[in-house]
């Protein structure tokens, strides 16, 4: 009986342990957190940097920088496909306001990346849109210079990389500041007539500056969009029209199949794999 009850102990010993276990949040390998404020608002941001595998070693290489908005959505999809696709990257998430007092975590991307207000007085009120000005401000001047003083970033080698309303943000950016990186990755871009409107009139302007800028734009949206269709062609439009003056682009990206939920895997995956070709080129 004695040697039952030992064989019995020995057998669950290693299911108490397991119950016993406090759990533990999961972090991504070689990534750190970086909190960040930007100083014209006083709002607080964190950056999610994700390093390459030997870059402590490699003390004296320098990596392309890969940033991108919505980081809590976005960094997992970036980590996994640049591990087989382009392992040698730098990879900075910018996150959403961190100190806001919105119930929902994600609400300070329809102020930051948007650039008009609403007009609806009450959804104006609750999420403030329109100001994608100060936020292309606050990554330009904050963002990027801390990253570039404190990492080793390639020089000529940055890039964007984002969707639906990130990507209409890298859309407005693209014309208001292009030199802001030097590859834009804009996964259907969620245009709407006024946002829109807004890049027609800052391509219009930026015209005689433009010679000597150069960037390579990548485009996509999913075959099932067909309510986007007709915007995006008029998107694709402007991008073909300044192929001669700095901006190199290789035609829109249909992901086959697919709605604008349902492209976003695709969309990251040929993104990086056609970043990869140009930062090799």
């Amino acid at each position: 009986m004695k040697r039952i009850a030992n064989l019995v102990f020995w057998l669950l010993l290693p299911l108490v342990g397991v119950q016993a276990g406090e759990p533990k949040s999961y972090e991504m390998p070689r990534t750190q957190v970086m909190a960040i404020k930007d100083s014209a608002t006083e709002k607080q941001y964190e950056l999610y940097i994700k390093l390459p595998e030997n870059y402590g070693e490699n003390i004296d290489k320098n990596y392309p920088v890969i940033y991108t908005t919505d980081a809590v959505w976005h960094m997992d999809l970036l980590s996994g496909f640049t591990e087989f696709l382009m392992p040698n990257v730098i990879l900075v998430g910018i996150s959403w306001q961190t100190d806001g007092n919105d119930e929902r975590a994600h609400s300070s991307r329809f102020r930051d990346y948007t650039t008009h207000p609403s007009s609806d007085p009450e959804r104006q009120a609750k999420y403030r849109f329109g100001q994608a000005a100060k936020h292309l401000t606050f990554i330009r001047d904050e963002v990027i210079k801390y990253v570039e003083r404190n990492y080793r970033a390639a020089a000529g080698q940055r890039a964007y990389m984002a969707y639906s309303l990130g990507g209409s943000f890298g859309a407005y950016m693209l014309f208001a500041a292009p030199d802001t990186f030097n590859h834009y990755v804009l996964g259907s871009p969620a245009f709407g007539d006024r946002s829109f409107k807004i890049v027609e009139e800052l391509e219009a302007k930026m015209a005689p500056q433009q010679q000597d800028v150069r960037v390579n734009v990548f485009a996509s949206i999913g075959e099932l969009e067909t309510s986007e269709r007709d915007i995006t062609k008029q998107f694709v439009a402007i991008l073909e029209r300044r192929k001669n003056a700095g901006f190199k682009f290789g035609g829109l990206q249909v992901i086959k199949e697919s709605d604008h939920t349902t492209a976003v895997p695709e969309t990251f995956a040929r993104g990086i794999k056609w970043l990869s070709k140009k930062v090799s080129e």
